[in-house]
């Protein structure tokens, strides 16, 4: 079993940047290729971005390329999304989720474990 337990989401201003923090427990780390997914209001969960176990290799959707960075501190048990220069759109509750396996999967069913969510919210 794992645990993930995301920190970071609030309420900001259009250009502004937040760092999303997504601890994990209950089974080696290090092994974990960790996600991070998002829904916003009315939609499906979506994939944003993934790292695979060594932190070497990461997959972004193209929607936020450049703008959110996804990163890991294996030390640390620890996975983070750095988001800079929100926008409206961006708005959604974000999840951190684990996959028990190598590959940057893009898909929901693709990984093992989910944490609760946190609330990102992009004022105009």
């Amino acid at each position: 079993q794992v645990q993930l337990v995301e920190s970071g989401g609030g309420l900001v201003q259009a250009g502004a940047s937040l760092r999303l923090s997504c601890t994990a427990s209950g089974r080696t780390f290090s092994r974990l290729t960790m996600g991070w997914f998002r829904r916003a209001p009315g939609q499906e969960r979506e994939f944003v971005a993934a790292i695979s176990w060594s932190g070497g290799r990461t997959s972004v959707v193209d929607s936020v390329k450049g703008r959110l960075t996804i990163s890991r501190d294996n030390a640390k048990n620890m996975v983070y999304l750095q988001m800079n220069s929100l926008k409206p759109e961006d708005t959604a509750v974000y999840y951190c989720a684990a996959r028990v396996g190598d590959g940057l999967v893009r898909i929901v069913t693709g990984y093992n474990y989910w944490g609760q969510g946190t609330q990102v919210t992009v004022s105009s």
